[in-house]
């Protein structure tokens, strides 16, 4: 009672602790909201109008897709940002038109008759290249029975290809949408009539650009100004880029690695040469090991003649094919026919399980053969899962050896007869082959083995390469430094086109991780600065180090039009081109075709029903230019000098008949409006990314 009566004196005290605590929360609450953007934000890949792609879901989708697949992981990390960009686009779109996609109409484009394009894409059949319905339908009962949850990998793809393909739907509906408002008006149908079909015949002559030595021209910044300016529009860029120049330091084999080599292939010729087991030998030395016959047109050129005369058993080598140390041995030779008749009856397996009932399914149809209770072609047509072959009674005609897979192969011409039965397993399954015929003509063919070294850097190499180039990068510290160190080394430096923040592809480089690295650090570097860092560079079949480079940031370039200092080297060719026509030009004093030809040692051509869209003209080449003056001249007039792609043309134009009135307009809209339709896809989703409000923050990630 006596805090009570005390609180009361001092109401103030209770105002002031409610609004201390009010406070508080307001703070706190205000604090967690700004770590809960904050923490969200170093997750979030990217915000596609509103909406957040987090990071761990990107990875996620990638993992699902792709798994622990090879290739080439940046372009595939691309195609899977498209993809985000485009989803939440077209989800936006889609939602402010009211269209959608019901689950009816989904399930029939995962399992209907005419699925998806993404389904046909997918679970297409390998060998038939048709959709595998009966896989569908499997994957259809599992998802009804509930089954499919037993494969958690399985259900997430499933989960997220049904967002493809809902994607896919609706934005074909905004396309055939968009489509049905595509329309050429009149006058525009007329003008197409007439320039399909009132052609240009005309004379020409065609002075090259190699008339004009380099040494007769000279640039200024204005010629580089003048021509950014004009063509502004191609050379503007939408956000900031780098130039990076690099030095490239190859890593070669030495004499001593080339002689190892040589001579670990050597070393086994002998045991190679008695081995009962060629195909275990070959493999236990990762070589090749025989597999079917080949002509001697089929061999390397660098045995063909050698293998003619050796005896079977023998062994060649070691000897130079391309990369590589090799040492070939004839397993065996043939006169083989040149083509054969066969049918056969497929059961497609790929587990163990699936081997062992497709054996006894063979066994069975072959035992109804055996017995005359059904024929061959009844077979094949009810159960042969080829269905390449399957509606032909399991037959094909005409097969050349090595058209089949090895096993079926070796039967077809090698160890099998006409007449008989055979089973036989292969990697699609089992099958049941019967040879009907086999030509007359035959032709001698080699069956082979080969032991084999890639003729690559060792180890040693690799690692005293690597030490001198990091002596190189810690000696050259900035970018002129690097490339007089390099040119006293005979080195040259390249420099690579303009870079933006999600580049992964470096000039002749290309792609791959170490071009990654290397646009990631331009994008942190000054102008002049070299990186603390070595690039490595693997060989993409043999994966070893083939190159370390090092590399310096030249120029940074604010979003909009370069400057002439930053894309003098990309630009200067067709500026040098620009100088030589201006030269050229005045150079003519005559509108006599004949007369010109004379003065600049050449000849007058002439082209032949040329149409205005025609793209390349014989002779004269790609000249957009030349033919689009054609078409504003009068017959009988004769051309100003145009400076064009390969030189300076003046042209006289010498027929283009005149049209009457177009009669079939309705025809001509739609023959002009088809090939707008079929771009319109692309295009429509190109603008909708354009015009769309996107963060990208992948450079933060990867």
């Amino acid at each position: 009672m006596a805090l009570i009566s005390k609180i009361r004196k001092n109401s103030w005290l209770l105002v002031v602790l409610i609004a201390l605590g009010l406070i508080g929360f307001i703070v706190m609450d205000m604090t967690s909201g700004q770590q809960s953007v904050f923490g969200s934000s170093q997750t979030t890949v990217g915000d596609i109008e509103g909406k957040r792609l987090d990071w761990n879901q990107f990875n996620r989708v990638e993992q699902i897709l792709y798994g622990s697949s090879g290739g080439e992981v940046f372009s595939r990390r691309n195609q899977l940002w498209n993809y985000f960009v485009e989803e939440a686009i077209i989800q936006e779109e889609a939602e402010e038109l009211g269209l959608g996609v019901s689950r009816p109409e989904l399930m029939d484009l995962q399992f209907g008759t005419n699925p998806s394009p993404i389904i046909r894409q997918r679970f297409a059949n390998p060998q038939t290249r048709q959709v595998d319905f009966q896989q569908l339908n499997q994957i259809k009962a599992a998802i009804e029975d509930g089954s499919i949850n037993d494969d958690p990998r399985l259900t997430a793809f499933w989960a997220h290809q049904e967002k493809e393909i809902i994607k896919e739907r609706l934005q074909s509906k905004l396309s055939a949408m968009v489509s049905k408002a595509v329309y050429t008006p009149t006058w525009m149908a007329e003008m197409g009539h007439t320039e399909q079909n009132a052609p240009a015949t005309f004379a020409y002559v065609k002075i090259p650009y190699d008339e004009v030595d380099d040494s007769e021209v000279s640039l200024t910044d204005e010629d580089y100004e003048n021509y950014l300016e004009e063509r502004s529009e191609r050379y503007t860029n939408d956000e900031e880029t780098r130039i990076v120049e690099y030095v490239v330091f190859d890593v070669v084999p030495t004499s001593k690695d080339s002689a190892d080599l040589r001579a670990k292939v050597a070393e086994l010729i002998p045991e190679f040469e008695t081995a009962d087991n060629d195909s275990a030998f070959a493999q236990r030395y990762y070589g090749i090991p025989p597999s079917g016959f080949v002509t001697e047109e089929g061999l390397s050129p660098v045995i063909a003649d050698t293998l003619a005369g050796l005896a079977v058993g023998s062994v060649y080598g070691p000897y130079v094919d391309g990369n590589q140390y090799k040492a070939v041995k004839l397993v065996d030779r043939r006169m083989i026919a040149d083509s054969a008749d066969t049918r056969h009856i497929l059961r497609q397996a790929q587990t163990p399980d699936q081997f062992a009932q497709a054996k006894k399914t063979i066994d069975s149809l072959e035992n109804l053969l055996v017995t005359g209770s059904a024929s061959f072609d009844s077979l094949a047509m009810r159960f042969s899962q080829d269905q390449g072959s399957a509606t032909n009674g399991g037959k094909y005609e005409g097969i050349t050896p090595g058209q089949f897979v090895p096993e079926f192969n070796e039967v077809l011409f090698v160890t099998g007869e006409v007449g008989p039965y055979y089973k036989v397993r292969t990697s699609f399954g089992w099958h049941l082959i019967e040879i009907l015929s086999r030509s007359a003509a035959k032709t001698e063919r080699y069956k082979t083995a080969y032991l084999q070294e890639a003729i690559v850097p060792s180890e040693e190499t690799q690692t005293e390469i690597e030490g001198k180039v990091l002596e190189f990068i810690g000696e050259n510290r900035d970018l002129e430094t690097m490339r007089q160190a390099a040119a006293n080394q005979g080195l040259d430096t390249e420099v690579s086109g303009r870079l933006e923040r999600n580049d992964f592809t470096l000039g002749d480089l290309g792609a791959g991780q170490a071009s990654r690295d290397i646009v990631r650090w331009a994008f942190n570097a000054n102008e002049g600065e070299v990186s603390p860092e070595l690039y490595a560079y693997q060989d993409p079949v043999e994966y070893y180090t083939n190159k370390y480079v090092v590399a310096g940031l030249r120029a940074k370039q604010s979003a909009g039009l370069p400057s002439v200092a930053n894309i003098k080297t990309e630009i200067e060719p067709e500026v040098i081109k620009r100088k030589k026509a201006e030269l050229l030009k005045s150079r003519i004093k005559s509108t006599d075709l004949t007369a010109i030809a004379a003065e600049f040692n050449t000849q007058v051509d002439t082209a032949q029903n040329v149409k205005f869209n025609a793209l390349f003209v014989p002779d004269l080449g790609f000249e957009p230019k030349v033919i689009g003056q054609v078409f504003t001249m009068d017959n009988g007039s004769t051309s100003q000098p145009i400076g064009g792609n390969s030189g300076v043309v003046v042209v006289k134009l010498l027929q283009r008949p005149e049209l009457g009135q177009a009669n079939n307009i309705p025809q001509l809209r739609r023959t002009m409006s088809a090939p707008v339709r079929q771009q319109l896809p692309s295009q429509l989703i190109q603008a909708m990314k354009d015009n769309a409000d996107i963060e990208d923050n992948r450079s933060r990630f990867y």
